[in-house]
């Protein structure tokens, strides 16, 4: 497969990438040479496979989270709510939206996409889209952290029982459960004295229901902060071969970093399982997938841009040799000594014409 990076090529310009095929009137192949048009899905290689399975299976874990904010939102929601309150009930779907579209900016940087394709317009899209996730990412990031803040701080401790709140309109929560609080439910209920009130007073727990939600909380925090570094390290990778690095501490230290990171991942994804959620355990683990597939399109990268060094190195060694050789043979020619001549003017004595010397006679 060549490299279908043009903005990353280590060899070229980027003045130079920018105009492509595209840009100059010529004919433009959109996919790389292994997604040609005469690829069928049955004829790509096993990876390939692997991770279209993986991103379908991602697009229908989306579809659950979509469904699960609007549930969280129906037992939270109030006349009081602002605008950012409805963005952080519905952190989740931003987030995982953005990371979709990351995902698949990476898939055509390191994949998809063949030299060509990569025209001035293109790249600006690419990067503008960029941003908008970064942007949306960042919303995650505030979200989740207000949520955990607030836990610590805004919430209240009730000596009323469960069941003098039924006209408060409140729902019981624990570990993500939640149920509305009515004259008929708030008797079977299984709770501990005291009540705490919580999430602009629109939740109620007991004193464990509470501290799974702290925990939980700032397990959400953690894996989106894991995340974005492992994103600015998947970020930085593909700058430094952009470059034509592929050694080095810089790039061995973002590798390292990664597998620390995707372990912390994997600790938080433990406990979600501890507590029960394996939606999220399996959704944690296809997203490291998916990223580990962006990985091994990097390593596949990278070892062409190896390759090509090699042949670019073996190249001008030929090219080299056979300079040297031309001038052996010139030397050699030269150091037979002058050629030696009967001149007629000189009544047939030895006289010497030096070839090579511009003043020679």
């Amino acid at each position: 497969m060549s490299s279908p990076r043009s903005i990353h090529d280590s060899t070229t310009p980027k003045d130079q990438l920018a105009a492509t095929p595209a840009d100059r009137g010529d004919s433009q192949v959109l996919f790389s040479p292994e997604l040609s048009s005469r690829t069928t899905l049955l004829s790509l290689p096993p990876r390939q496979w692997i991770k279209i399975v993986v991103y379908s299976l991602l697009l229908v874990n989306f579809v659950h989270y979509v469904l699960n904010d609007l549930n969280v939102m129906r037992h939270a929601v109030h006349a009081g709510w602002k605008w950012h309150d409805w963005t952080s009930a519905f952190a989740t779907t931003i987030d995982e939206s953005a990371w979709f579209m990351l995902l698949l900016l990476f898939e055509l940087e390191t994949y998809l996409l063949s030299d060509e394709a990569f025209t001035r317009t293109r790249v600006a899209i690419m990067h503008a889209v960029r941003v908008i996730c970064y942007l949306f990412l960042a919303h995650t990031v505030y979200a989740f952290g207000d949520t955990t803040y607030k836990l610590y701080v805004d919430y209240e401790v009730l000596d009323e029982p469960l069941c003098q709140l039924v006209d408060r309109d409140l729902s019981f929560a624990r570990n993500l459960v939640y149920e509305e609080v009515t004259q008929t439910s708030c008797a079977s209920i299984a709770h501990q004295s005291p009540l705490i009130l919580f999430e602009q007073k629109q939740l109620v727990t007991d004193r464990s229901g509470f501290r799974i939600e702290r925990e939980l909380a700032l397990a959400d925090l953690a894996e989106v902060l894991l995340w974005l570094v492992i994103l600015l390290l998947i970020e930085s990778m593909v700058r430094l071969q952009n470059r034509g690095v592929t050694t080095g501490r810089a790039l061995q230290s973002a590798k390292t970093g990664k597998v620390v990171l995707y372990a912390g991942l994997w600790l938080i994804a433990a406990y979600w399982g501890y507590r029960g959620h394996w939606v999220f355990v399996w959704d944690e683990t296809l997203w490291i997938l998916g990223f580990m597939a962006i990985g091994a399109n990097l390593d596949e990268w990278r070892a062409e841009i190896e390759a090509d060094a090699g042949a670019n190195s073996d190249r001008s060694s030929e090219i080299s040799s056979e300079f040297s050789s031309e001038s052996g043979s010139e030397s050699d020619s030269d150091s037979e000594g002058p050629e030696l001549h009967k001149g007629p003017e000189h009544g047939g004595a030895a006289t010497t014409t030096a070839y090579d010397s511009p003043g020679g006679v």
